[in-house]
């Protein structure tokens, strides 16, 4: 299963919140990039993302000056995180979830920065989707094991060997699913200890 560090871009480019609107613009230019992430100012204070909607939205279209705009004037910050463990299948939920489209991957410092182009370029999603993969595997072994069964009797011990195999590959479908689940629950459990105001943290209590 695909990770968040082996699809994520590990060149990030960051700027500082009191940097001027112009400077993420020429930023952005130079790199080809449709965002930055914002520089903490120490230790333990969150990162924050500026994007380019960021810009057209609350500078461009109001007619503000960017040269005369901070940075953290219009950045989002705490901006949601990931885990770098975290599963690409989660990462793809999390982004549906909060209508994001990108995000640092942190774990204590900035490791990288994920987006919709890394998951839909980089993951193995159409080669190998897994549960689609297990689940067929799992239906195959259904149908050999009752093959089986017919023709060397309910009771015999090569029918009670197929239906074995079928077991582990229903524990390993469920221990998938799990393990999964568990992740995305750490790292989302994680970004709301660490930024407790974010709004999609507001009802949660890990």
């Amino acid at each position: 299963m695909m990770k968040a560090e082996d699809i994520m871009t590990k060149d990030v480019i960051t700027i500082r919140g009191s940097a001027t609107v112009a400077e993420a613009v020429r930023l952005m230019k130079d790199n080809n990039l449709r965002a930055l992430v914002v520089d903490r100012r120490y230790d333990n204070d969150a990162y924050g993302m500026v994007s380019e909607t960021d810009i057209v939205y609350k500078v461009i279209a109001y007619g503000k000056d960017p040269k005369q705009v901070r940075v953290y004037e219009i950045m989002s910050k705490p901006c949601i995180v990931v885990n770098p463990e975290l599963s690409v299948e989660y990462v793809a939920r999390l982004f549906a979830n909060t209508g994001i489209r990108r995000a640092p991957v942190i774990q204590g410092k900035l490791l990288g920065i994920i987006s919709i182009t890394d998951i839909l370029t980089k993951s193995n999603f159409i080669e190998a989707p897994t549960a689609l993969r297990l689940e067929e595997k799992i239906q195959k072994a259904v149908e050999t094991a009752r093959a089986i069964c017919t023709q060397h009797g309910a009771y015999s011990k090569a029918c009670a060997a197929a239906w074995d195999e079928v077991e582990e590959l229903q524990a390993e479908a469920a221990h998938q699913k799990a393990e999964a689940m568990v992740s995305a629950k750490v790292s989302f459990e994680e970004y709301c200890r660490e930024n407790p105001n974010a709004p999609e943290c507001r009802n949660y209590n890990p």
